[in-house]
């Protein structure tokens, strides 16, 4: 009887350890989403982290924040068009009472009062211009190439000046978008500038073992004789990396002198100023590329004027679709360019601590040297005569 209660027993206990076992296999899956959710996580941090991860994070950051500053200073309202609108009447109403009143009889007080008139309406332009009026509307002003490359010049610290935000929601928004823009760019600038640090010594170590006479013959030989063979470091000259950058700002130069219409020398003067961070606002890739501000404008003066020409309409809309190509390859030049400033940057500075170790172990070599020429010239004269006596 025992043995059958035990037995009776024994079901109902491994009934009890089936339900556990239930509710820990329900309990599991439960849980695995929410691992998923951490894994999914961690990958995208890791990612993130990597080369390409703050590569595609700067370009994204940038296009948002280009959609962001579009949608926000296309709002502001200029009214300083209407102003200068009235300058240029009222002037043009001067001088033709001026004509009236001296009517070319009297021709010097005719050119001194129209030369008077004049220098008001040009003090009073120029007043009106140094307070951000630039002759156009602001979505003509803020299309998406000048909006990128404004979003570029904040995050890279170049800082061209030739847009600024008119509206206090755009002045505070690019308060904050600097704040985050500029670690994520410098965090960009260090790790691309080790990746292509890497890559190009890795190529100049190649090509320099191929200019070798028997560099593999000789290591092999070392190997079969037991001996490990140290491989000689290479060191990047800083001429390599100069080289490196003249022609990549000679791509530039021809590139920009192409797109945007400007002379050489225009172009290699924007090129370098940009990579070195100067930034004077003078030129600037994307402000005058054609925008839709602009095809909607000559779509209206065509249904207006009848004596304009289609073909216009056609060519500024053929112009127009292929400005996102451009686009493009100005954003990614820029870009590429910074990453090989740090790349020289690093391998320089490589190339700079070992001359300063060299310099420094020549030091010591000469301060020895120099002790020694001093103690024999300046030893002991007692030495001398006793080496004499004995």
């Amino acid at each position: 009887m025992p043995s059958k209660l035990h037995r009776k027993s024994s079901p109902g206990g491994g009934g009890g350890g089936g339900v556990g076992g239930a509710s820990s296999v329900s309990s599991t899956p439960s849980n695995q989403p929410r691992k998923r959710v951490k894994r999914c996580c961690r990958n995208f941090c890791t990612f993130m982290c990597t080369q390409v991860g703050v590569g595609a994070l700067i370009v994204i950051y940038a296009i948002c924040g280009a959609f962001a500053f579009m949608h926000i200073e296309r709002q502001f309202v200029d009214e300083t068009s209407g102003h200068v609108m009235e300058l240029r009447r009222r002037c043009s109403q001067q001088l033709w009472n001026i004509t009236e009143e001296h009517n070319l009889i009297d021709r010097p007080r005719w050119t001194e009062a129209t030369n008077a008139v004049l220098r008001d309406y040009q003090a009073q332009i120029a007043g009106v211009v140094k307070h951000g009026y630039v002759g156009r509307s602001p979505d003509q002003i803020w299309s998406f190439p000048a909006a990128l490359m404004f979003c570029l010049s904040v995050i890279t610290m170049i800082g061209y000046g030739n847009m600024v935000p008119r509206t206090p929601w755009g002045k505070g928004f690019t308060v904050i978008y600097a704040t985050f823009g500029i670690p994520l760019y410098i965090l960009y600038f260090l790790s691309m500038g080790r990746v292509l640090a890497r890559s190009f010594k890795f190529l100049y170590r190649s090509m320099h073992d191929c200019t070798q006479e028997h560099p593999h013959a000789d290591r092999l030989d070392a190997l079969e004789g037991g001996v490990t063979m140290a491989r000689k470091k290479v060191i990047v000259p800083s001429t390599a990396c100069l080289w490196v950058i003249f022609f990549y700002v000679l791509t530039g130069t021809v590139m920009f002198a192409n797109w945007e219409k400007w002379s050489f020398l225009n172009s290699f003067y924007f090129c370098m100023t940009s990579l070195c961070k100067i930034g004077f606002g003078d030129f600037v890739p994307g402000a005058s590329l054609t925008t839709s501000a602009d095809v909607d404008a000559a779509s209206h003066k065509l249904q207006e004027d009848i004596a304009a020409d289609p073909a216009e309409l056609a060519q500024l809309q053929s112009v127009a679709a292929d400005q996102h190509s451009k686009l493009a390859i100005n954003f990614v030049y820029m870009l590429l360019g910074m990453g090989l400033v740090a790349m020289c940057r690093n391998l320089m500075r490589e190339e700079v601590r070992l001359k300063a170790r060299e310099m420094r172990e020549d030091a010591k070599l000469c301060m020895e040297d120099t002790r020694l020429r001093f103690v024999g010239c300046c030893g002991n004269p007692r030495d001398a005569y006793q080496d004499d006596y004995y």
